[in-house]
């Protein structure tokens, strides 16, 4: 069974810094790029990150370039996103998904989802 579990959330100040973790079971994650996405209440879900199969160069939102670095160890079946200097604007539920052949933000493309962390930016 295809299950991906986000961990990591929870309340940091502004300018504070979060790692999420997105662990996958019931497939090898480096078959699949993954995707970071987040929904702000009352707001349109969002892509946040995505890293390709082969682990090769990223993409960012623009809101997050600079700041969120997105990472995988094979070894661990997981994929992380580093958040740093954190804004009350981060603050929203991140989700991770798998696409099998897809790379980018369009969130039709992932078929597999977890339940999401809530991250709030909050002084």
């Amino acid at each position: 069974q295809v299950q991906l579990v986000e961990s990591g959330g929870g309340l940091v100040q502004p300018g504070g810094s979060l790692r999420l973790s997105c662990a996958a079971s019931g497939f090898t994650l480096d078959t699949y790029a993954i995707g970071w996405f987040r929904q702000a209440p009352g707001k349109e879900r969002e892509g946040v990150s995505c890293i390709s199969r082969s682990g090769g160069t990223p993409v960012y939102a623009d809101s997050v370039k600079g700041r969120f670095t997105i990472s995988r160890d094979n070894i661990k079946n997981t994929v992380y996103l580093q958040m740093n200097s954190l804004k009350p604007e981060d603050t929203a539920v991140y989700y991770c998904a798998a696409s099998k052949s897809y790379f980018g933000f369009s969130a039709m493309f992932f078929g597999s989802w977890g339940r999401g962390t809530q991250v709030t930016v909050s002084s």
